[in-house]
């Protein structure tokens, strides 16, 4: 077994995991379900990678996320941080209080109610009450998530839920390097952290590697470079992949304050000091973009934002859990561990660990006049601060495609979609082929869930292939109209990243560490010495030579 603990650290990760094990949830469900389609119920996946197996106490058999989730206190909304399926009573830490013998002044809040979603879950499972329809669960969703608990349908373990201990914060106040500086360290909370990622870890029999997701854009990037490097000492050789991943939201101020810019610089150099391979997730906008040609979405709803990076997560990763076969099976082509993605990408040529990962959700079909393009053309970056019009050829890519479709409604053979890629590069005009280019293919698609959000448009149809009209009048259609979708992802280590990492090394340098800089007292409150940023700086700019050769000429020669 080849096992994977998962991560997710800050309110915009969480929701993205979210989602995330929810497609998982589904494709249990599906591969379970006799009356499922057949391609579901052979996918060929192994979901030991990313799950466990247990029982409760009363010994009914579990089988839930090998996950460790932190975020603020009150963050799980109406769900307990010991999950729904073990109910062992409090803890052993809770019931220590009851040594206090002095005045104890209580105050309460009105518990939240379940949402509609929630509630039908509740009463499917208790066999109470009347049946709610899934189109009232579907059109409450939008309107009724506030927590990325609202519309999760997973179970979890005791060990996965964290609640940063005493940290009663809104969010939106949790928003910089420096405010979560020490919350790692203080009352015992990166100890229990640590506990419970020991749990997952130790009854791993070969674990292949961690998938951390960090919402990075304010104070849980410092809580998560301090988890990583508490990792980092206790399991040196399992290598970690590190998503930051940002909402649109936390993107929407129209100038950057100087916090803001020292706060992006500090939080990519030391959590990319402190992983194998950093993928940056978050365009500042999702309505509009290139990104988002068939679907319909708003940036102010972190329940939409973050579905399309999950799709993403979900797709990109699937290489780690294909059943390994001697040669590539009907179904799947190509599987891959954890370590074999981060050679790939990382050890061809260029030490480059920061990758661009990209999307095509829906993934076009592979008939029609445009055949060569199509995929190509369709993917389009989830990277911020990417520039697309770089012809690298020293780039290094990794592709992975579910359920593509052969035309409207049939799906294509593994053989069909190598074809159609090596199509793709062999007649791509504008496209400088990679120095290497890794592909794995799965037939099966990506599920939509019940909770998924109505974002797609109406060229969509029910298998997610693209019409050539649209299907009806409604410009928002959800899992009632969608069933499933394929989605092809592409890593890609290349120099088009170089204005990410150009603009976080300049704003150190000017902002940080030139004399008089303006930023100078808001490091210096955070905790960071001149001599820590220059450090920083110097690994930034190997980080841009290492794209740019050219860039340590110019800076002798200033």
């Amino acid at each position: 077994m080849r096992e994977i603990v998962t991560i997710q650290v800050g309110e915009f990760a969480n929701f993205v995991g979210s989602h995330f094990w929810n497609f998982q949830d589904e494709l249990l469900g599906l591969a379970s379900d006799p009356g499922s389609d057949p391609i579901f119920r052979n996918h060929n996946l192994n979901m030991d990678v990313l799950y466990r197996s247990g029982e409760t106490q009363q010994g009914v058999a579990t089988y839930t996320p090998r996950l460790v989730s932190v975020n603020l206190k009150g963050s799980l909304g109406t769900m307990s941080s010991r999950g729904t399926l073990y109910n062992e009573g409090s803890s052993s830490r809770s019931d220590s209080s009851t040594t206090w013998f002095g005045d104890v002044d209580t105050q309460r809040s009105e518990p939240r109610k379940r949402k509609l979603f929630l509630k039908s879950l509740y009463e499917e499972e208790q066999k109470v009450g009347k049946e709610i329809e899934d189109k009232d669960i579907v059109g409450s969703l939008d309107e009724e998530v506030e927590c990325w608990t609202d519309f999760s349908k997973s179970h979890y373990h005791p060990q996965s839920l964290d609640e940063l201990n005493g940290l009663w914060m809104d969010s939106k106040d949790f928003n910089n390097y420096g405010i979560g500086k020490d919350v790692f360290s203080e009352a015992s909370r990166g100890e229990e952290i640590c506990d419970r990622l020991r749990f997952f870890v130790e009854e791993c029999d070969h674990i292949q590697g961690i998938k951390f997701l960090v919402d990075d854009s304010g104070g849980f990037a410092a809580v998560a470079a301090d988890f990583l490097e508490n990792m980092a000492d206790e399991y040196t050789n399992v290598p970690v992949l590190l998503y930051s991943v940002r909402s649109p939201m936390s993107q929407m101020s129209p100038k950057k304050t100087v916090s803001n810019k020292l706060h992006d610089a500090i939080s990519f150099s030391r959590l990319s000091s402190l992983c194998k391979l950093f993928t940056p997730i978050g365009l500042p906008s999702l309505t509009g973009s290139k990104a988002s040609k068939f679907l319909n979405l708003g940036d102010e709803k972190p329940y939409r934002s973050s579905a399309v990076y999950a799709a993403a997560l979900h797709a990109s990763t699937i290489p780690f859990r294909m059943q390994p076969t001697s040669s590539d099976s009907s179904e799947v082509s190509n599987s891959m561990d954890v370590n074999t993605l981060v050679q790939l990408l990382t050890g061809r040529g260029r030490q480059n660990i920061v990758a661009i990962l990209d999307s095509a959700m829906p993934a076009p079909t592979l008939a029609g006049k445009q055949l060569e393009n199509t995929l190509l053309t369709n993917l389009k970056a989830l990277t911020p601060e990417v520039n697309e019009d770089v012809e690298d050829n020293q780039a290094v890519e990794s592709m992975c495609i579910l359920g593509a479709l052969r035309s409207e409604d049939k799906e294509a053979l593994v053989s069909e979609v190598k074809n159609a890629v090596d199509a793709s590069y062999e007649h791509a005009i504008t496209k400088t082929k990679p120095l290497f280019c890794n592909l794995s293919v799965s037939r099966c698609p990506l599920p939509v869930p019940l909770p998924f959000p109505s974002i797609f448009g109406n060229l969509v149809g029910i298998k997610g292939e693209i019409l050539s009209s649209p299907v009806s009048d409604s410009l928002y259609r959800g899992s009632l109209d969608v069933h499933s979708i394929p989605v092809a992802t592409r890593w890609r280590s290349s120099s088009a990243i170089l204005p990410f990492l150009e603009s976080r090394m300049g704003h150190l340098e000017k902002l940080g560490i030139q004399w008089g800089a303006m930023g100078s007292d808001v490091v210096r409150s955070w905790g960071f010495g001149r001599e820590e940023l220059q450090e920083m700086r110097e690994n930034l700019s190997k980080m841009v030579s290492e794209l740019n050769p050219q860039f340590f000429e110019s800076s002798d020669s200033d």
